[in-house]
C-alpha cells in the first residue's frame, strides 16, 4: 500500500529525535537524506551498513554537535531507532543501537515501502521531503552543502516552485535588514563592508542560535557576517565566548596565506556600534554548545 503525499511529509517532519539536555540531534533526519539520496540516484533506497557506517557517519560529523560517543555507535543509533518512527525497515531483526550484529549479518536498512512507492512514484514529492527535512534541521547557509553530502542536487531541492512545506513560524521580514544596519552593513568578525550601488554585497545577517532550533529573530540573535564567516560560524569553525570574542576552531586548518587569515579573528572582540544590542548570553551558550567544533585555538 502507498502512502499519500500528506502522509509521507507528515512522517518526515515528525521524527522523534533523541534529545540530552537539550542537545540537537540531526542522525535521523541525515539518515532519511541519504536514503532520498540514493533513492533519486539509483531508484532504491537500500542502503548496507557497510557503507551507512562510512558515510552516515561522516555526516554526523561533519553537520552534528560535537559527541564523545564513537562514531559507529553514533551512525548505529539512527540506523536501528528509526524503525519506531514506521519510516525505516531492516533486513534482518536487530537490537537497538548493537554495532556487532550490523555488521557480523551486513544488515540493510531502506525506507518503509508504503513511503518509498509513493517516493518513486512522485518526484516532487522526494523533493518536498528533503526540503522540509534540510530546513528544518539546518541553517540556509549550510543546507546546500548538506544536501550535497547526501548525495542530492540543492539546486533541485530548494528552488523547485512548490517543494517546501509551511513553515510553523512566521519569519519576520524587516530582521535582516535591522541586523544589517544594526551592524553598520558591515562584518561583525572581519569588518568587510563590500557595496554595489547602494546594496550590500556578501555580507549577510546571521543567526547565533538557529532559526530551526528556536533562534528569535531579533536583534540579540543577529550578526552582521560576510559569506565565508556566515558560513564559518554555521559550521562551527568560529564562534563567541562568553565575553563576545571570536573563537577559531582547532578542527579548522588552513594552508594558504589567505586561508590562514581566519587564525587572525581569534581573540577579536566584537566591536558593536554604540547602542547595537550584542547576541545574548543563552543564544552565545547555545551556539558554542550546538553548533562550534572541538576546542578553541590557544590564545
Amino acid at each position: 500500500m502507498t502512502s499519500t503525499r500528506e502522509e509521507v511529509l507528515d512522517r518526515l517532519s515528525s521524527l522523534r529525535l533523541h534529545q540530552r539536555h537539550g542537545r540537537r540531534a540531526p542522525h535521523k533526519p541525515l539518515l532519511v537524506l541519504l536514503a532520498l539520496g540514493r533513492l533519486s540516484e539509483t531508484g532504491s533506497s537500500e542502503l548496507p551498513w557497510s557503507e551507512a557506517e562510512t558515510r552516515l557517519g561522516e555526516l554526523i560529523a561533519e553537520f552534528g554537535p560535537v559527541s564523545k560517543t564513537a562514531r559507529a555507535q553514533s551512525v548505529a543509533y539512527p540506523f536501528t531507532h528509526l524503525r519506531s518512527d514506521g519510516v525505516w525497515a531492516l533486513n534482518h531483526d536487530v537490537r537497538m543501537d548493537l554495532v556487532g550484529p550490523l555488521r557480523a549479518r551486513n544488515v540493510v536498512g531502506r525506507l518503509a515501502d508504503p513511503i518509498e512507492m509513493a517516493l518513486r512514484k512522485d518526484p516532487a514529492l522526494l523533493r518536498a521531503a528533503a526540503r522540509t527535512l534540510v530546513e528544518s534541521h539546518f541553517p540556509p547557509s549550510i543546507a546546500p552543502d548538506v544536501l550535497t553530502a547526501a548525495g542530492l542536487d540543492p539546486d533541485d531541492i530548494l528552488h523547485t516552485p512548490g517543494a517546501a512545506a509551511a513553515a510553523v513560524r512566521q519569519r519576520d521580514a524587516s530582521w535582516r535588514l535591522a541586523v544589517l544596519q544594526a551592524w553598520d552593513r558591515q562584518c561583525a568578525f572581519c569588518g568587510y563592508d563590500g557595496q554595489l550601488l547602494s546594496a550590500s554585497v556578501g555580507v549577510e545577517a546571521a543567526h547565533v542560535r538557529w532559526w530551526a532550533f528556536d533562534g528569535p529573530d531579533s536583534l540579540d540573535n543577529g550578526l552582521a557576517l560576510c559569506v565565508l564567516h556566515h558560513k564559518l560560524f554555521d559550521f562551527g569553525a568560529l564562534g563567541l565566548d562568553p565575553d563576545l570574542r571570536i573563537h577559531v576552531s582547532t578542527a579548522f586548518t588552513a594552508r594558504t596565506s589567505v586561508g590562514r587569515t581566519v587564525y587572525d579573528l581569534h581573540g577579536r572582540m566584537l566591536k558593536p556600534r554604540p547602542g547595537t544590542p550584542v547576541p545574548a548570553a543563552d543564544h552565545v551558550s547555545w551556539h558554542r554548545r550546538e553548533v562550534f567544533k572541538g576546542e578553541p585555538l590557544n590564545a
